[in-house]
């Protein structure tokens, strides 16, 4: 199971489906549209950090200039799927290479058939190079006629990023010819190069439109029924953030293929390397099985292997929604999957992190405190791009105010965790004291900083938070953020006993310029063993302080329903009820396992599990608690909770896959099969494994990096 297909051509989802179908290698990707366009299309192509300017957002990534654009005239008459009639329509997405192929047959309004088949990739062995192929079939005699362009008139759904800076037509080293296209950021000034140069099956002479900012190649072929007519468009991408003269790399990289089959080949070769580490294995479920498999090759497209500067966004570089910017997503549920598979990919989103401390350190001080606080949502800077206002639910014309951006303090602590886990399972010491040791000595100084201490109840709490549950903002003490905090002060401890111990001079370095004085660890002793955990003695964990105080609510009595119960409440109305958006406290187990005993989760997984909105919450949610409900050995609990998460996408269960894909749910899923499932737990001698497969499954095999030597756990299903 290595393909995802479609069989028919629907107007209606054409915007789901261009979320499923986008391709992309780590530096950029491609939205699934029609090489030829499409009314209502969603077309787009994102680059890496190339952000620029837009109001109240901030910033986004910019819509880069198109390099699909690519039109068939048969005897005049324009190919497009709104016009004519479509004979036979084929859609397939080949995981295994990267490749997206999509065969037609159309007759044209006035009666000409002809046989279709596109085919693109970008290229994974070289990141700056895409690659697109037309095969037309004619079944007819007269004339086929073919349009290239490079269209520098994108938008971001209205918004106009890019000024035309230049064009032209230019002979290439080897004596082929090429055009260019030059646009640059309106307002971060990003210069972005695109080089393309056309082959064929028979020797081309092409044509040069010199339209601005569209330039263009066209070429007209003799056409014959039943002879095939194959052009090749080779594209070479680069910015100004890759080099100096990015023209000069942009026409390097078109010139370099010597042909289709040997692009395809080097593309083939270098995904055949990224499956070997990745790759999991489910047999007795289909559904499953391609939807792991899904949910790794989007992250592998997003995953940057050459710029630190860059982190994975929520919608990866798949779609519009939330502008490219990147939250607590990346670490807690997208940067496992790498640091378990792909520890050069994990390195560098941590190091993005560690570029970005000077700014997380400037929100910390601009608040009143100390240390490093995170931007909730983050850019290319690192600066806050929380949008302060967003429409309201209910009424539109209204507007809301989003508090994530001032009260999400627990991201500081999420980016200390993953730092914490990649140096566990790498055991990447070099790295960990250079960069990663101050991430987490830092992000505690912000929490011992922030917390609060109430004299009446004799603990220091955290007042006025937003924990990962958003359907209840500005709560005070939220378990989850709490928590980590205190995770994060005892960790940090550690951390600097251990540089002491073993690279002393970094530890005399940071001592000094993070002001680490005996008097400032001894706070953060005492904030950790003072801070204000919310457990009854049954062992029940209240997700916030006055949680249990709220109105119960039986989500079964509002079914059926197609809207969240945050837009059923309202934004302030949901503060009123238990009903959650994800189970804070059922995270904790996660990322915690060996605090907490069976019988305290057990109790936790039975009381939140009822009040969660599992269907229409949030996509973060399902994954976590099929990893929860494994680890109580309720197999069949998990699996219906695993597999909303793997649906997200693929069905687009909540009606918003157009706006890109759920990145966490992705990182989700994978942690679902293989933490869940698979029962992966880390020991201080090496690592086991605790299966709970499901009993449908016949065989869960997966691999993974462990103190740089790869690990394949192969279960099978003894029922």
């Amino acid at each position: 199971m290595w393909t995802i297909s479609e069989n028919s051509f629907t107007a209606e989802t054409q915007r789901h489906k261009e979320t499923i179908f986008t391709i992309g290698n780590g530096y950029l990707s491609t939205r699934g549209a029609l090489e030829e366009g499409y009314p209502n299309e969603s077309r787009a192509t994102f680059v890496h950090g190339v952000f620029d300017d837009v109001p109240i957002a901030i910033t986004e990534l910019a819509n880069a200039p198109d390099w699909l654009s690519f039109n068939v005239l048969l005897n005049g008459e324009r190919f497009s799927l709104d016009s004519g009639t479509i004979l036979k329509f084929e859609r397939v997405l080949d995981l295994r290479t990267g490749v997206l192929t999509r065969t037609v047959r159309w007759k044209s309004p006035s009666g000409l058939i002809a046989a279709f088949k596109f085919e693109r990739f970008a290229s994974l062995a070289d990141e700056h190079l895409l690659c697109l192929r037309c095969v037309v079939t004619p079944e007819f005699d007269g004339a086929v006629e073919v349009r290239a362009a490079l269209n520098g008139n994108t938008d971001n759904e209205g918004l106009a990023h890019w000024r035309w800076m230049s064009q032209s037509q230019r002979d290439l080293d080897d004596g082929q010819q090429a055009v260019h296209l030059h646009s640059r950021t309106r307002m971060s000034g990003i210069d972005l190069i695109l080089a393309m140069r056309l082959c064929a099956s028979s020797p081309l002479q092409p044509d040069y439109w010199d339209v601005e900012s569209i330039p263009t190649l066209r070429q007209v072929f003799d056409a014959r029924r039943g002879e095939t007519i194959a052009v090749t468009k080779f594209v070479g991408v680069a910015t100004s953030r890759d080099s100096e003269s990015p023209l000069a790399l942009a026409l390097e990289r078109v010139a370099k293929p010597s042909s289709w089959e040997k692009a395809l080949e080097e593309q083939r070769q270098a995904w055949a390397e990224e499956w070997k580490r990745t790759d999991v294995t489910i047999e007795g479920d289909d559904e499953a099985q391609i939807a792991v498999r899904f949910s790794l090759f989007q992250l592998l497209i997003a995953a940057p292997r050459n710029d630190p500067r860059v982190n994975i966004g929520a919608k990866t570089l798949s779609g519009f929604g939330y502008r490219g910017h990147a939250f607590w997503d990346t670490e807690i549920y997208m940067l496992p999957v790498f640091t378990f598979t792909a520890p050069h990919v994990a390195r560098n989103l941590l190091e993005y992190r560690y570029l970005t401390l000077s700014a997380a350190r400037d929100k910390a001080r601009e608040y009143g405190y100390e240390g490093a606080w995170f931007a909730w949502e983050s850019a290319d800077t690192g600066e806050e791009v929380t949008p302060m206002w967003v429409p309201d639910f209910r009424d539109k014309r209204k507007l809301a105010r989003v508090w994530t951006g001032d009260h999400a303090i627990h991201i500081s602590a999420d980016v200390a965790f993953g730092t914490f886990q990649y140096w566990r399972v790498t055991g990447n010491d070099e790295w960990f004291s250079r960069q990663g040791a101050e991430l987490i000595l830092d992000t505690a100084k912000f929490f011992a900083s922030r917390a609060e201490w109430q004299e009446a109840r004799g603990c220091y709490a955290y007042s006025d938070v937003i924990g990962p549950d958003e359907y209840h903002d500005r709560v005070d003490n939220n378990l989850y953020t709490n928590r980590l905090a205190q995770w994060n002060l005892t960790t940090a401890l550690d951390v600097l006993e251990w540089l002491r111990t073993h690279h002393p001079e970094k530890a005399d370095d940071l001592i000094q310029s993070l002001d680490l004085s005996e008097a400032r660890l001894a706070k953060w002793r005492e904030v950790a063993e003072k801070i204000y955990l919310g457990v009854r003695p049954d062992g029940l964990m209240e997700q916030f302080e006055g949680y249990f105080k709220l109105k119960d609510v039986n989500l079964a009595d509002y079914e059926p329903r197609t809207k969240s119960m945050h837009e059923i409440f309202g934004f302030e109305g949901a503060n009123e009820y238990q009903a959650i958006k994800q189970p804070d406290v059922l995270m904790l187990f996660h990322m915690l396992r060996e605090d907490y005993s069976d019988e305290v989760i057990r109790v936790n997984y039975d009381y939140y599990n009822t009040r969660t909105d599992h269907t229409f919450g949030s996509s973060l949610g399902p994954s976590i608690q099929a990893i929860v409900a494994c680890m109580m050995g309720y197999p069949d609990d998990a699996y219906e909770h695993f597999i909303r998460a793997a649906r997200a996408d693929l069905r687009d269960v909540r009606g918003n896959a157009k706006d890109g894909i759920h990145a966490a749910s992705a990182g989700g899923t994978w942690q679902a099969v293989v933490f869940g499932f698979g029962g992966l737990r880390l020991t201080s001698s090496g690592w086991e494994a605790h299966p709970q497969l499901p009993k449908h499954w016949k065989r869960l095999s997966f691999r993974f990096i462990h103190r740089g030597e790869l690990q394949t756990v192969d279960l099978h299903n003894p029922k």
